[in-house]
């Protein structure tokens, strides 16, 4: 009997020091999951943040390459009317009034689209800074995974610097222009 109360006491102490551990571990796990789950949100939400300036960008791009087509027509009627004028003995004051037209319009187009330019290149850059943030959320919770497969806090510790920078870069895009 000596031998079983003997081999008891060993299991028993082995068995309080597991679930001593395994109660901290698990709180400390938690905490990581948590953490992960919170990096999880901000990724998907800055990644709609990247979609969206990226569609902007492109929707911009398109605008501003359908006036700079229009630009070019009115362009192509400017100089048909300018040829037209140069070869007649007379001008007609309608061809000066039409030309004066063309001239002011083309102005009012290329601004448009210069606009529609600029503006497809600021969202295009927030695109990338959100995208940037994006990856960032990524990799935290990828060294989440890793701290909370080896119970290792250091890399949750790393895990949550990447979350600063992926929130960083969010911060960046938002205040972007």
């Amino acid at each position: 009997m000596e031998r079983v109360e003997e081999a008891e006491v060993p299991l028993e102490h082995l068995h309080e020091h597991v679930h001593h551990s395994a109660e901290h571990g698990e709180a400390w796990i938690s905490w990581v999951a948590l953490s992960t789950a919170m990096l999880a949100v901000f990724a998907a939400i800055t990644g709609l943040l990247s979609g969206k300036h990226a569609n902007e960008a492109m929707m911009n791009q398109i605008e501003a390459s359908d006036q700079w087509s229009y630009y070019q027509a009115k362009s192509v009627k400017a100089a048909l009317l300018d040829a037209k004028m140069s070869l007649a003995t007379v001008t007609d004051e309608k061809d000066h009034a039409k030309a004066a037209r063309y001239e002011e319009e083309q102005t009012e187009i290329k601004s448009e689209a210069e606009r529609k330019q600029a503006d497809a290149k600021s969202n295009f850059h927030r695109h990338e800074v959100y995208a940037r943030g994006v990856t960032m959320f990524q990799i935290a919770i990828a060294v989440a995974a890793i701290s909370a497969l080896t119970k290792k806090r250091r890399f949750w510790l790393v895990s949550l610097l990447f979350g600063v920078a992926g929130c960083v870069f969010v911060v960046l895009g938002a205040i972007a222009h």
